[in-house]
């Protein structure tokens, strides 16, 4: 419609750039914002600095997703849909590229050698900011902390400008791209993937031998989730950014010097295990919203059917919550205990952090199905567009709290034993009463995080076909 509409290409693609921009860039917004924020309470910014790092973020963030844009433009008129999956393999390939290239900036060879730095305060040094004058996060870092006065420069404009003019010539760029291949791209993105019967018969197969011990009706419902999220390419290729996401989360772990260096000593390596959960715990909200949140969004318009069938509603929402919850728990335990191995904690720690990120990963995919349902988005068949909504900055904040108060409750009773232990002191009657008062209300609040959820989602899709 729009293709075919007078209406300008240049104004469609601002449209849809900006569009993109808050899709992709909502929640860093929303994490830096406190940030900037504090630096500028404490080193007394004023509203100059406030504007100054505002512009700065956006011209940062504007590069990206310009780049994203003509790449994929470029990409479409290279591969015909029916060749989607060589167009993400190369899209893959180009990434691991970009990481690799990435990773030499940050001088790498500092990380993988750790005994060179004195100890952990010494490591974190080198990593407050970027490495490398030729990457736009240190144009950023630069433009930012400038009115601040706490660069060596002083109050620099330098690097704003060459910020701001970057992500401009970029827009124009992209803009020339879209209007010489836009209209050839949306003709090949319309031709049809090819589907082969016999192709997919060993694994449809093998999905019915997997599911073989449900009962029929919730084996349908959720081999009919699983179908759907394979077909769909911009669901399941983002398995490559988990596995790459687990990867440098784990490596990052693994580099510290912790062991190297001044030793640290059994209390902190512990505390940090501790501190561990809630980091772990961000990355399970961030993968959830945009997973388990647009589970009854994605079903659209066909809900009223399901609804009109036969079927019992507890099922259908069983069914979509352990299709993600189940995937999220492997991938939480696995970030727990690779993390724990390498920190080389202790039995408690190590039992304490598997069962804490267990409530934890089940909290949070229930908050995600209960608030995706409160918050349902039929209009779309984008997950990505459900999760970067109203609903879905709502799930995060109360996720982002609910790992507070968990931490909070374990705090005080661990740090309690940790730092008896650590001084070779008895652990006192007192101190098992605390951790198991911590450890009740811990368990007490993660069971109404599961169940209440899941029950306001149970009605609201009752409600929805009235």
């Amino acid at each position: 419609m729009i293709a075919s509409a007078p209406v300008d290409a240049v104004r469609v693609y601002g449209a849809r750039l900006i569009e993109t921009l808050i899709q992709a860039s909502w929640m860093m917004v929303i994490v830096l914002a406190p940030v900037i924020t504090a630096y500028g309470a404490i080193y007394d910014g004023g509203l100059l600095y406030l504007v100054n790092a505002a512009v700065a973020m956006v011209a940062f963030l504007v590069l990206p997703s310009v780049v994203g844009a003509a790449l994929t433009l470029v990409l479409v008129n290279v591969f015909p849909a029916r060749r989607a999956r060589d167009l993400l393999a190369l899209v893959a390939l180009l990434g691991a590229g970009a990481l690799i290239a990435f990773v030499r900036l940050l001088r790498p060879e500092q990380l993988a050698s750790p005994e060179g730095f004195r100890d952990l305060v010494d490591f974190i040094q080198v990593l407050q900011t970027p490495q490398s004058v030729w990457l736009p996060s240190d144009w950023a870092a630069q433009a930012i902390l400038a009115p601040l006065g706490v660069l060596p420069r002083g109050t620099d404009l330098f690097p704003l400008l060459l910020l701001v003019t970057t992500a401009a010539a970029f827009v124009v760029l992209g803009a020339m791209l879209h209007v010489r291949l836009y209209n050839e791209g949306l003709s090949r993105a319309q031709e049809g993937a090819s589907q082969t019967p016999e192709a997919h018969g060993p694994r449809r197969a093998l999905l019915e031998r997997t599911l073989g011990a449900l009962p029929v009706t919730a084996r349908s419902l959720v081999a009919k989730d699983i179908r759907a999220f394979f077909r769909d390419t911009t669901q399941w290729s983002q398995l490559i950014l988990l596995v790459v996401l687990v990867v440098v989360y784990i490596y990052n772990i693994r580099v510290l010097p912790l062991y190297s260096g001044e030793q640290v000593g059994f209390f902190l390596t512990n505390v940090i295990s501790f501190l561990n959960l809630g980091l772990a715990g961000f990355v399970l909200a961030a993968i959830a919203v945009r997973f388990i949140f647009p589970a009854v969004s994605l079903e659209g318009r066909t809900l009223w059917l399901l609804r009109s069938a036969p079927l019992d509603l507890r099922t259908l929402l069983w069914s979509k919550y352990w299709v993600g919850v189940l995937p999220l728990l492997l991938l939480a335990l696995a970030l727990t205990f690779g993390t724990n191995l390498i920190l080389r904690v202790d039995t408690f720690m190590m039992v304490l952090s598997l069962a804490t990120i267990t409530l934890v990963t089940f909290g949070v995919a229930s908050l995600a199905l209960g608030l995706g349902a409160i918050f349902p988005k039929f209009d779309t068949d984008n997950a990505a567009e459900v999760s970067t909504g109203f609903g879905g900055l709502v799930f995060m904040m109360v996720a982002v709290a609910f790992l507070g108060v968990m931490v909070m409750l374990e705090a005080w009773p661990v740090y309690t034993v940790l730092r008896a232990r650590a001084l070779g002191r008895p652990i006192t009657s007192g101190m098992y009463t605390a951790l198991a008062t911590g450890l009740g209300a811990a368990l007490l609040l993660a069971l109404a995080v599961i169940i209440v959820p899941l029950r306001i989602a149970r009605a609201r899709v009752q409600q929805l076909d009235r």
